[in-house]
């Protein structure tokens, strides 16, 4: 009688430690609500140089609409501008009054800022970066009351462009 008890409980107790030991993999392999928490927490938010005059308020203001969309900016001022966009080789048809750099692509003037997640995810082949060439009213920064149709341009340290987005009817 001992032994059938014996082998009773050992067959139990194998049982409850298959079923645990086959619950906690089970659990191992799925994703829990702090995994992926940490997962998001670990996305970092772009970060972004933006060379600009001391007292250019315009270009402050782009900076602000950068930092309410999610970017990491930090802000150099400076006296030559013209000196960073030639080191750039950002087109003189394609300056305006700021020039910002995220790694090695060239942002110029009042480029919004779901355009240049947009171009970061899909750069255009050859491209230096994107420009809102100009002092464009109603493009980020430049929120006066009056609103221009404008285009972003994506363009090449030879020159060439081409249009990467159109801002019509905002």
């Amino acid at each position: 009688m001992k032994t059938k008890k014996l082998a009773l409980y050992t067959g139990v107790a194998v049982i409850v430690l298959g079923a645990g030991a086959t619950t906690l993999a089970i659990q191992a392999n799925e994703p829990t609500e702090s995994s992926t928490s940490e997962a998001t927490a670990d996305t970092s938010r772009p970060a972004i140089t933006i060379y600009k005059s001391p007292s250019c308020s315009c270009c402050q203001s782009w900076v602000e609409h950068l930092d309410a969309n999610d970017f990491e900016t930090t802000v150099v001022k400076t006296d030559n501008i013209n000196e960073i966009k030639q080191q750039y080789d950002v087109p003189r048809e394609m300056a305006s009054c700021h020039t910002a750099l995220i790694g090695d692509v060239v942002i110029e003037g009042h480029v919004p800022a779901d355009d240049i997640v947009a171009y970061l995810e899909n750069p255009q082949f050859n491209t230096l970066g994107l420009s809102v060439p100009g002092m464009v009213q109603g493009s980020p920064g430049m929120e006066t009351g009056k609103k221009e149709d404008y285009q972003v341009i994506a363009f090449r340290a030879n020159g060439q462009q081409s249009v990467f987005r159109e801002h019509n009817d905002y």
